[in-house]
C-alpha cells in the first residue's frame, strides 16, 4: 500500500510524531488532495491535552491547501489537477444551523484535522478526522474550493482564519464609516481583521497589542485607512487594575468606538475595551478568554451595547474571503510571514504558539 511522510497526534504526547503511513484510500464522494500547504494554528496542542481531538492517533492541521490528486466515485473527474484549498467544518447541513449560515453550532460540528464540538453522533467526523499536516489529505468533495488563480497554497491554506475575521467583522455589523478597536492586533485574526475591516464599514481603527514595534508593522498593511496604536507595554504599569486602556481609547475617541474585534486570550483588557463603546456599540469576543466580565447588567443596558461571542466560521465567510482576494480588492500574501518543512512541525506549532519573535501567519509546506 503506498505511504506518505505524515504527522501525527497521539494520546497523552506534547509533540507530533512524523511516521510514514498509508495514503488514505477513497470511498464514493471523496477527493484526495495531494498537500502543498497546510496552516498552523496555536490551538492545535491545546486542543490535544483537551481531548478535543476524539480519534487518536490522527494527523492534526485543519487549514489545507493543494492539488487534486485522485477523486472517488461520484465526483466530477474535472476535478482532477485543480488547485483547491479544503474548508474543514464538518455538520449535518439539514439542522437550523446549518440552514441559517451558522454551521459551527451544529450538533455534528467537528473539523478536519482539529477538535470535535458537537454532541452528535459525529459520523463525518470519525470518517475526516485526519487533516493536512501529511503529504496527503482526503476530504468530501462537497467542502472543496478551487483557489482563484492569484492566490497562493499558502495563502490559501490560511483562508479559513480570513474567513473567522470575516465572521467577527459581520458580527459587527452592520458599520457605516465606524471606528474600531481590534485587540491582539498583530496576531492572525488581528491582521486579517486588520486588512479586511474597509469592506465592512469601518474607516479608523484603535489597533490594541502588546508590542509598539509589532503594532507600528500591523498599521503599515493599511496605509490609507486611519489607524492609531495602543501598546499594553506603554500603559502605566497598574493598567489591569486602574482601567487605563479604556481612558486611553477613550481619549483618542471621546465618544467610543461603534466596534471592538477582542481576540485577546487572556485578562482584563477584554472588559477594559468593552467599558470603552460607544452607546450603542457592539463587542465581538473570539479570542477564548477565560476571564470573567464584571460590568453590571444596568451598564450595559445603559450603553444599549451588545456582545456577541462567535467562533469559528461558515462557508460562506470563506466564500467571502475568496471572493476579495479573486477581485483583488484585498492583498493578503504579506501575512504569510512563516514558512517551516514538515520535519520541522514540532517546531513551528511551538513558534506560532509563544511568537516571541514577531509571526503573522505560519504555514507548513509537506
Amino acid at each position: 500500500m503506498p505511504e506518505m511522510k505524515a504527522a501525527r497526534a497521539y494520546r497523552g504526547s506534547d509533540v507530533l510524531q512524523l511516521e510514514q503511513v498509508p495514503i488514505p484510500t477513497l470511498n464514493e464522494g471523496d477527493v484526495l488532495i495531494r498537500v502543498a500547504s497546510a496552516g498552523l494554528a496555536p490551538s492545535t496542542m491545546k486542543l490535544l491535552a483537551k481531548g478535543a481531538f476524539l480519534h487518536l492517533p490522527t494527523v492534526p492541521g485543519h487549514e489545507a491547501a493543494g492539488t487534486v490528486e485522485q477523486v472517488g466515485s461520484g465526483v466530477d473527474p474535472t476535478l482532477l489537477g485543480k488547485r483547491v484549498r479544503v474548508h474543514p467544518m464538518l455538520s449535518c447541513g439539514d439542522c437550523v444551523y446549518c440552514g441559517s449560515d451558522r454551521e459551527q453550532m451544529c450538533a455534528e460540528a467537528a473539523m478536519i484535522g482539529q477538535g470535535a464540538f458537537g454532541t452528535g453522533t459525529l459520523e463525518l467526523y470519525a470518517r475526516y478526522h485526519d487533516g493536512g499536516l501529511a503529504e496527503f489529505v482526503r476530504a468530501p468533495h462537497w467542502l472543496i474550493d478551487e483557489i482563484p488563480d492569484n492566490v497562493s497554497f499558502d495563502l490559501a491554506a490560511k483562508v479559513h482564519d480570513l474567513g473567522n475575521a470575516v465572521r467577527a467583522l459581520k458580527c459587527a455589523g452592520p458599520l457605516t464609516t465606524a471606528t474600531a478597536v481590534i485587540t491582539a492586533a498583530t496576531g492572525t485574526m488581528g491582521t486579517a481583521s486588520i486588512l479586511l475591516a474597509e469592506h465592512f464599514g469601518i474607516n479608523r481603527l484603535i489597533l490594541v497589542g502588546r508590542s509598539a514595534e509589532r503594532l507600528q508593522a500591523a498599521r503599515a498593511l493599511i496605509p490609507h485607512l486611519r489607524a492609531d496604536i495602543i501598546a499594553l507595554e506603554e500603559l502605566p504599569t497598574d493598567w489591569e487594575a486602574t482601567a487605563a486602556l479604556t481612558t486611553r481609547i477613550r481619549e483618542l475617541v471621546p465618544a467610543g468606538p461603534e466596534a471592538v474585534l477582542d481576540y485577546l486570550p487572556a485578562g482584563p483588557g477584554a472588559e477594559q475595551t468593552l467599558r470603552s463603546l460607544a452607546n450603542g456599540g457592539v463587542f465581538v469576543h473570539m479570542g477564548g478568554n477565560a476571564a470573567a466580565i464584571t460590568i453590571p447588567m444596568r451598564e450595559m443596558m445603559l450603553g444599549c451595547w451588545r456582545y456577541v461571542g462567535t467562533r469559528a466560521c461558515t462557508r460562506n465567510d470563506t466564500t467571502t474571503a475568496l471572493n476579495l482576494l479573486a477581485s483583488g480588492k484585498v492583498q493578503a500574501e504579506q501575512l504569510i510571514t512563516h514558512r517551516f518543512a514538515l520535519d520541522d512541525v514540532n517546531t513551528a506549532l511551538t513558534a506560532v504558539a509563544e511568537r516571541r519573535t514577531p509571526m503573522w501567519m505560519g504555514v507548513v509546506r509537506p
